[in-house]
């Protein structure tokens, strides 16, 4: 019984048709059933047809053969996925960039006004202008920091003046120095006209973030202006030990910056109290209402409101800061904060100017998180 050829060769190149005297004619054909006969047939082609040169692949050619590959490793196969979604990212991102637009004569005209208001507009070119002091000055000047961002130029004014404001700006706009340095300043002038000295678990200011991340980055930048301004920072926020937190709240303080949770364990527990306390800043306000904060803002707020109502009660400045501003949020910040001040910046909402974005297609059976990760 004949077993079926292993190969099947047919040769009609031009090179061999030169070889054997003859134009573009059939020169042979072979079947090859074992690899024995494959190994005497190289041997006969070896001696019979000398090849000066190699020959160069048909282009064309095509194996009847295939052998099963070994199964792709893991790392082979995230890289070749990487590789289609980034090949199939840029294929769609040509094929569906939008034509420029022509803008109406009225939005032009916006624009252009728009534009010429922004040049007449005063450029603050130092922090003294603002109306800093020169030991809050040492503190900015030892950070590097010679001109004031645009929401610093609106900010620091508004909140020296003693005006509860929202202050919104993009994030990475420098609210946080917009917000501590008059603060700074604040309770130091205070000092010198009241001759308010520092008291054990009675801060003069509070400052609350949704999570203890934003908690130890704020306290780091309040203790580089402490340097300066001499001034007394402590940090409660959750996920520390409660004792040190005692401790650091039995010393003398001017300022405290923590989570909501943990400043109010603080004072039920008797080791904080509202006493003193006459600035209150929300940082990242908006997260912290969207996330659920907001019965630990009113809770805290309970006391504050109650003391201000009375006729000889001490007054509050508020300071929220917020990186956006949804309607939702808006409404309730100015039903809870009745006639507070708005200070916006142009980058409000927008996204950061130095951030990379990628968007990349995926159908409906490819796995997302894989495909994140592996970017």
């Amino acid at each position: 019984m004949l077993k079926a050829p292993l190969c099947y060769v047919t040769l009609k190149s031009p090179q061999f048709a030169a070889m054997a005297g003859a134009t573009g004619r059939t020169l042979f054909t072979f079947s090859l059933s074992s690899s024995s006969s494959y190994s005497s047939f190289t041997r006969f082609l070896a001696k019979r047809v000398p090849l000066r040169k190699a020959l160069p692949l048909l282009p064309r050619f095509r194996p009847l053969c295939s052998v099963a590959a070994a199964p792709e490793s893991a790392d082979a196969k995230h890289s070749l996925l990487l590789e289609r979604l980034r090949a199939r990212h840029l294929r769609d991102a040509a094929r569906i960039a939008p034509e420029p637009r022509k803008k109406a004569r009225g939005a032009a005209v916006a624009e252009a006004e728009k534009e010429k208001a922004k040049k007449e507009k005063k450029v603050v070119a130092s922090f003294e202008e603002l109306g800093v002091s020169e030991e809050v000055m040492a503190a900015v000047s030892e950070m590097g920091i010679d001109v004031p961002t645009e929401i610093q130029g609106i900010g620091i004014p508004a909140v020296l003046e003693e005006k509860s404001v929202v202050l919104g700006s993009h994030t990475g706009s420098g609210k946080t120095l917009a917000y501590l340095l008059p603060l700074v300043q604040l309770l130091r002038r205070d000092e010198q006209l009241n001759g308010i000295l520092l008291k054990p678990r009675r801060p003069r200011a509070v400052v609350l973030c949704p999570t203890r991340e934003l908690s130890e980055q704020v306290f780091r930048v309040a203790k580089s202006i402490s340097h300066h301004a001499r001034f007394r920072c402590t940090m409660v926020s959750g996920g520390g030990r409660i004792r040190p937190q005692e401790d650091s709240l039995n010393n003398p303080i001017d300022m405290v910056v923590g989570t909501p949770g943990r400043v109010l364990q603080h004072i039920e527990e008797g080791n904080m109290v509202y006493g003193d306390i006459k600035y209150l800043v929300l940082d990242e306000a908006d997260t912290m209402f969207d996330r659920g904060f907001g019965p630990d803002i009113r809770k805290f707020l309970g006391p504050l409101k109650n003391r201000a109502s009375k006729p000889d009660g001490l007054g509050f400045q508020t300071i929220l800061v917020t990186a956006t501003m949804t309607k939702a949020v808006q409404k309730l910040i100015d039903e809870e904060f009745q006639g507070i001040v708005h200070l916006r910046t142009s980058t409000l909402h927008k996204k950061i100017s130095s951030a990379r974005h990628d968007f990349i297609r995926l159908s409906g059976s490819e796995n997302k998180l894989e495909a994140l990760l592996q970017v």
